[in-house]
């Protein structure tokens, strides 16, 4: 993180797919947050429902406010709920570049990104990326990021995305497990300050391939990794069965768990905490966390979309940068 940074500046809060409920979270949770977590959503004044408080500069945001404050960016299109407008494609990614530089620079503390809708951008303007983190650490100029799914009662890092599961083991190599473990390593020292982080690594087979009887990669690869980072010195554990990693007494064990593909992942931190979890990206040289939900497009306009995601990441956003 830039060496400006300043820890209490407002968080980047960045539009999204504006036919989505990402902005009408953002509503909510300034109501919930309200002289509690200073944000500043960037977004064409035009699509944003509800009371706003247009500023100029992050600078003129007090935690008095008394209603969201709007860092207005044009954006090509309507927004219609439920109904995405390629015209709005540029635009988006427009806001999201320019979260990034206030908060490189340290005008602010930290992005925060509500959900975009990735066909919306490709047919708009081509966007030439999976999503939002390709994006993000191809602005950042940083070849390798982490997902880290959170909520208070875990951290959990998968290893392997959006791959199909065929072909998890052939994308397990040492030097990409390697680094998956020590960015999340790294990420929890510096943007979680924890000083020496305990991780608990999950087996890539049922039963961490009990002997090698269900598959041999966790004798093969992941055991002597694992031995190898120990040496090293970092906290590491594994790989163990991942059915009994994720109970309350497992989990008090380790700050975050570091799962081998998408499911094994996702699935635990759902269940603890549907609403609630966080997605943040650790490798960036900032602050990065996004709601872990989509843009609903079913429920768009209505009035019922569910904020807790979107306060909770930007809560984690706040602590991170205070951290």
């Amino acid at each position: 993180m830039p060496s400006s940074l300043k820890t209490d500046a407002p968080i980047a809060l960045t539009c999204g797919e504006p036919a989505g409920i990402g902005l009408e979270v953002a509503q909510k949770a300034f109501e919930t947050l309200r002289g509690e977590v200073p944000f500043v959503l960037i977004a064409d004044r035009r699509h944003v429902p509800g009371e706003l408080v247009e500023i100029s500069a992050f600078d003129e945001v007090t935690p008095d406010m008394s209603a969201l404050p709007l860092l207005h960016q044009e954006l090509g299109g309507e927004a219609v709920p439920g109904k995405p407008d390629p015209r709005n494609a540029q635009g988006v990614i427009d806001v999201i570049a320019r979260a990034v530089t206030l908060t490189r620079t340290g005008r602010a503390s930290a992005v925060c990104t509500l959900p975009i809708h990735k066909k919306a951008l490709k047919d708009g303007a081509e966007f030439p990326f999976p999503g939002h983190t390709e994006l993000l650490a191809h602005l950042a100029e940083v070849e390798h990021v982490v997902m880290m799914l959170a909520c208070d009662a875990l951290r959990v890092v998968p290893a392997t995305i959006h791959i199909p599961l065929s072909e998890v083991p052939s994308a397990l190599t040492e030097e990409h497990l390697r680094r998956v473990i020590e960015i999340t390593a790294e990420g929890l020292r510096d943007q979680f300050g924890i000083a020496n982080p305990r991780l608990a690594v999950a087996g890539l087979n049922p039963h961490a391939g009990e002997g090698g009887t269900m598959g041999t990669e966790d004798e093969t690869l992941i055991a002597p990794l694992l031995a190898r980072l120990a040496r090293e010195g970092l906290r590491v554990t594994g790989p163990l069965p991942a059915d009994t990693m994720f109970h309350p007494e497992a989990r008090a064990k380790y700050d975050a768990a570091i799962a081998m593909y998408h499911d094994q992942a996702l699935i635990p931190i759902k269940t603890l905490d549907f609403a609630g979890g966080v997605n943040c990206t650790l490798g960036l040289p900032f602050i990065r966390t996004s709601p872990d939900h989509g843009t609903a497009f079913d429920i768009a306009g209505k009035g019922v979309a569910d904020p807790t995601s979107t306060i909770a990441a930007l809560r984690m956003a706040h602590q991170m940068a205070r951290a």
